[in-house]
This record gives C-alpha cells, structure tokens and sequence, in this order.
C-alpha cells in the first residue's frame, strides 16, 4: 500500500465528506433562510401590489365621486338659478300688485280729497252768497218793509199750521 495513495484518496475522503457536509448545511440552513427570505420578499411584493390595486380602485372611486360631485354641483347651480328666476318673478308680481294697490288707493283718495275739496267749496261759496244776501238784504230793506215781511212770514206759518 502506498502512503502517497492513502493521502490522495483520504483528500477525496475529506473533499468529498466536505462538500457533504457543505451541501447538507445549504439544505439545513441556509437554504431554508433564502427560501424564508424569498417567501418574505413575494409576501412584500404581493402586499405591495395588493395595495397598489386598491389604491386604484380608491382613485377610481375617487373619480367617480368627484364627477358626481362636478354632477350634483351643476344641478344645484341650475337649480339655484331656477329659484332665483322664480323669486325674482314673485317679488316682481308682489311689487307690481302693492303699486296696483296703492294706486287704486290713491285715486279713491283723489276722489274723496276732490269731493271734500267740492264740499269745502260749496260751503264756503253758499257762506259767501249768504253774507253777500244778508249785506244786499241789509241795505235794501228799511225798517217798514221789515215790519211788512215779518207779518208777511207769520201769516204764512199760521195759514201752515190749520
């Protein structure tokens, strides 16, 4: 038996036992750990992309909100000029009846300011014929015709009177 064949062959003994060893420690440990590792990192991607679409679908949603807030905003607009037509309308109508009114009022006053102002009139003129004919009466009629018209005026009451 030769030395130098022994130290060969227990080199591949020992290169072999290491590179068993080597690959059983890989399959123990290390690559359980890479294995861990990588799950972890999918996991990561997967949560990742799993919150990536729902961002999505929330800018979506978010989209859609704001155009049906653009829609609802449009409408109240609309609806606010409508309002706003049909207030200005009533208070239009409103004013224009209150004028109607005061002015029907107003004419009714004018009617009764001129008829007061005729009676006011008639009473003053029927005032001023009646100094008038009592200062022509006075100055026309002398004592004897005033004793001629007294007798004159009692007779009559008393012919009135049977």
């Amino acid at each position: 038996m030769n030395y130098e064949q022994i130290a060969v062959w227990s080199n591949v003994a020992c290169a072999l036992l290491f590179y068993v060893v080597i690959v059983w420690m890989w399959v123990k440990f290390a690559q359980p750990a890479v294995i861990a590792a990588q799950e972890n990192a999918n996991k990561s991607i997967a949560e990742s992309e799993r919150h990536r679409d729902e961002a999505k679908a929330a800018l979506d949603v978010l989209r859609s909100e704001i155009e049906g807030a653009r829609r609802d905003a449009a409408a109240i607009r609309e609806r606010s000029t409508e309002f706003a037509a049909h207030e200005r309308d009533a208070t239009l109508a409103e004013a224009r009846a209150a004028g109607e009114r005061a002015l029907k009022s107003a004419s009714g006053e004018l009617d009764r300011a001129r008829a007061a102002a005729r009676e006011k009139l008639r009473d003053e003129l029927l005032e001023k014929a009646l100094r008038l004919a009592k200062s022509d009466a006075t100055a026309r009629v002398d004592a004897t015709l005033e004793k001629r018209l007294v007798g004159d005026f009692v007779a009559s009451i008393g012919k009135g009177a049977r």
